[in-house]
C-alpha cells in the first residue's frame, strides 16, 4: 500500500493572511465563491463598496494556496459566529417588513429615509400599476416616456401603452429609436425622479377608482335597481355613467366579453342545476343571446342535454334566473383572477385627436 495522500495542515498555516487587510480579504472570498460558480449579488452593497470591491480585485494577481486556505477559513469561522442579520439601512427593513405594517407607516418611513435606495429605483417602479403610470407618462417628454417604457418588462409596457391615447403612444413608441445614446446615469436619474414623484403621490382609502367601486357593486345588484341607479347617474353625470356602463359585467355581457374558447372551462366551474336555471330563465333578447352564445360554445352532446332540461323545466322565477346567472359571472370573474382565463377588454371611445 502507498503512502496516505497529503493533507493541508490548517495548523501550518495559522497566519498566512494576517498580513492583508479585510478589502483584500474580501476580494480574494468574492474571487473564490465566483470560481466556485456561485451567485455573488454585489449590486445589493452600495456603490462605493462595489467600486472599492473592484478596484482591489483589480490590483491583486496572486495568493497562494495557503493564503486561500486560510482566509476562507476565517471567512467560514465568521459565519459560524454570526447568529441574526438584518437588511441593510431604512430601505431593506422596509422590504423586510413589506405587508407587515401599514402602507400609511411605510410611506411615511420612505419619505423619510429618501428616494435613493441601495437597490434599483427601476425596481419599485416595475411594481406600479401601469394606469398609476399613464399621467406621469403623459406629462413628460416623449423621450423620457420612451426611456421609462423601455426599463419596464414587455408585459407591463405594452398593458401601459394600451391605456395611451393613440397619438401618445405612436410619438412615444418613435422616440425609443432614439434612447440608444442614453447613458446609465441618465436612466438612473429618470429612474430616481419617478421613484420620487410615485412616491409623493397622495395615497387614497380605496384601492380601486370609484368607477370600478360603482360598477362591482351593480354587477352584485338586482337588474330593476341596476337599471335605475343608472338611469339616475344618466341625468347627474352622464361621462361617469358612461364609464360606469362600461365597467358593469353581468350575463349579458357574456358573448363581448368571454372567449368562445373558454366557454367550457367556465362551465366545469358552475354545477348543472345551476346552469339549466341560468339558461331557462333567459328571457329577453339580450339574456337569450347570452344564453345561445353559451349553448352554441360547448360541446354538442352538453348543448342537447342541457336543451332537453330547459324544454322540460317549469316557468322559472326571475329571481332564481337572475341569481343562477350571477353564479355563471361569478365563475367568469373566479377564473380571470386566477390568471385561467383572460376578459376581452370593452372597446373604449375613440378620442377627439385620433
Amino acid at each position: 500500500m502507498g503512502a496516505p495522500p497529503a493533507r493541508i495542515d490548517a495548523s501550518a498555516h495559522q497566519g498566512a493572511a494576517a498580513h492583508l487587510s479585510r478589502a483584500q480579504k474580501a476580494a480574494i472570498i468574492v474571487r473564490f465563491l465566483m470560481n466556485e460558480g456561485a451567485e455573488v449579488p454585489l449590486t445589493e452593497l452600495p456603490e462605493g463598496l462595489q467600486a472599492r470591491l473592484t478596484k482591489q480585485m483589480g490590483s491583486m494577481r496572486y495568493v497562494d494556496r495557503g493564503t486561500l486556505a486560510d482566509v476562507v477559513a476565517e471567512f467560514a469561522r465568521e459565519l459560524e459566529g454570526m447568529g441574526l442579520t438584518f437588511p441593510r439601512g431604512v430601505a431593506g427593513a422596509l422590504s423586510a417588513l413589506d405587508g407587515r405594517i401599514s402602507p400609511q407607516t411605510a410611506a411615511r418611513l420612505r419619505k423619510e429615509a429618501g428616494v435613493r435606495q441601495y437597490g434599483d429605483p427601476w425596481e419599485f417602479v416595475q411594481r406600479t400599476a401601469p394606469a398609476d403610470l399613464v399621467p406621469i407618462i403623459e406629462s413628460e417628454s416623449a423621450e423620457v416616456a420612451a426611456v421609462i417604457l423601455s426599463k419596464l418588462d414587455v408585459a407591463r409596457a405594452g398593458d401601459l401603452l394600451g391605456l395611451l391615447s393613440g397619438p401618445v403612444a405612436r410619438r412615444i413608441t418613435y422616440a425609443i429609436s432614439q434612447t440608444g445614446a442614453v447613458s446609465p446615469d441618465a436612466v438612473d436619474r429618470i429612474g430616481l425622479a419617478l421613484a420620487a414623484q410615485l412616491q409623493d403621490m397622495p395615497e387614497t382609502a380605496f384601492a380601486e377608482g370609484a368607477v370600478d367601486r360603482v360598477g362591482a357593486i351593480l354587477n352584485y345588484s338586482a337588474a330593476a335597481i341596476r337599471d335605475k341607479v343608472l338611469e339616475g347617474l344618466e341625468e347627474t353625470d352622464h361621462d361617469f355613467a358612461a364609464l360606469v356602463r362600461k365597467a358593469i359585467f353581468t350575463f349579458v355581457h357574456l358573448p363581448e366579453r368571454v372567449k368562445p374558447t373558454d366557454i367550457p372551462r367556465i362551465l366545469r366551474e358552475v354545477d348543472q342545476p345551476i346552469l339549466v336555471t341560468a339558461l331557462a330563465g333567459a328571457q329577453g333578447d339580450e339574456l337569450a343571446q347570452a344564453a345561445e352564445f353559451l349553448l352554441s360554445n360547448m360541446s354538442r352532446r352538453m348543448a342537447e342535454t342541457l336543451r332537453e332540461e330547459i324544454a322540460e323545466r317549469d316557468r322559472v322565477r326571475p329571481r332564481d334566473a337572475e341569481a343562477a346567472q350571477t353564479e355563471v359571472v361569478n365563475a367568469v370573474r373566479r377564473l380571470e383572477a386566477a390568471g385561467e382565463i383572460a376578459l376581452i377588454r370593452p372597446e373604449e371611445e375613440e378620442s377627439p385627436d385620433g
